[in-house]
């Protein structure tokens, strides 16, 4: 994964960070030839800066803010046609009941074949290509279900239920798109469907995995007993509402993403006296959208977060402690 750049840092200063890290990869390489434990002991974990490397990348760094709100989000949705996912349900349907099929004729052909009876290799090959087909088929018609209809594959159960409401009208589904995001921390409890001025309450199946035209995250909502002549297409707004959370607010620059999950950054305790101060990654876990940040789990009410230049810590990972500017 391709990490964040330096920002606004002065070209200067970005020079002297190159040649100190081109400094200590040196030393390590050196030391390396000598003792390859002690060389890997004396790299550091985390970045550590003195006062004037700080103010020079502007590291801000603050307290987390313990919060407990109630998810509420505005967003805008769009009536679904139940005739697709029907189809799509159906070429489900039909694409594994052909594989079952073809399998049965292979097993078929494999048992005359053993007994010496009517079938040749080469029809049980031909089955076999078949079966080989068909299965690819029946997988290719599976994937493509689940990306579009994700909640919906996943829901097995209450499938059939829900297929028939649609088919009878007493049921319809809304995609919700939730402007300005592409991800979902949690998936909401309950949506409102505004139709003509009147609140329509839905029930929220799932995120969805496939992206609208709105490139946003986006949920699927099904409407229980919707209002006559809300037709396919219809444009409508909505709004998405969860239980209060309890969780910390921290600034959207501050949380980093890597194939482990989410983090931030944290000062690590300063020894008196000592002006270089080192920081530490702290997993958390991505509640909900709030304001101009998220809320997260994970943190301590003493945890002196940073706010402003995570990017430049997560550069720095690995390099440990950078060298002073000698530079007078």
């Amino acid at each position: 994964m391709m990490k964040p750049g330096f920002g606004a840092v002065n070209s200067g200063f970005a020079l002297r960070i190159a040649m100190g890290m081109l400094l200590a990869l040196a030393m390590s390489a050196h030391a390396q030839d000598d003792d390859d434990d002690a060389a890997k002991n004396a790299m550091g974990t985390t970045p550590t800066l003195n006062k004037e490397q700080r103010d020079a990348v502007g590291i801000v760094v603050a307290k987390a803010v313990a919060a407990k709100p109630a998810e509420h989000v505005a967003a805008f949705g769009q009536v679904l046609d139940p005739a697709a996912l029907i189809a799509e349900l159906g070429e489900v349907d039909a694409n594994r009941a052909a594989e079952r099929a073809a399998s049965a004729e292979v097993a078929r052909l494999q048992g005359l074949y053993k007994a010496g009876a009517s079938a040749s290799l080469r029809n049980l090959e031909a089955a076999q290509a078949e079966q080989a087909k068909a299965h690819a088929e029946a997988e290719s018609a599976s994937t493509r279900f689940s990306l579009r209809w994700a909640p919906i594959a996943a829901a097995s159960a209450k499938r059939q239920k829900l297929i028939g409401a649609l088919a009878s009208g007493r049921s319809a589904l809304v995609r919700v798109d939730l402007p300005g995001q592409q991800s979902v921390g949690t998936v909401p409890d309950a949506a409102t469907i505004d139709i003509d001025g009147i609140a329509v309450k839905g029930d929220v199946l799932g995120a969805l995995t496939q992206a609208s035209d709105a490139q946003s995250a986006s949920l699927l909502v099904a409407l229980a007993d919707p209002p006559n002549g809300l037709a396919v297409g219809t444009r409508v707004a909505a709004s998405l509402t969860g239980a209060a959370k309890s969780g910390f607010l921290v600034p959207r620059g501050a949380i980093l993403y890597e194939e482990g999950g989410a983090f931030v950054y944290h000062e690590l305790a300063v020894k008196p006296g000592d002006e270089k101060t080192s920081y530490a990654r702290k997993s958390v876990t991505l509640l909900m959208p709030s304001g101009d940040g998220w809320l997260v789990d994970g943190l301590d009410d003493d945890d002196r977060i940073v706010v402003h230049g995570a990017g430049v810590l997560w550069s720095l990972e690995g390099v440990g402690e950078m060298p002073a500017d000698d530079d007078d």
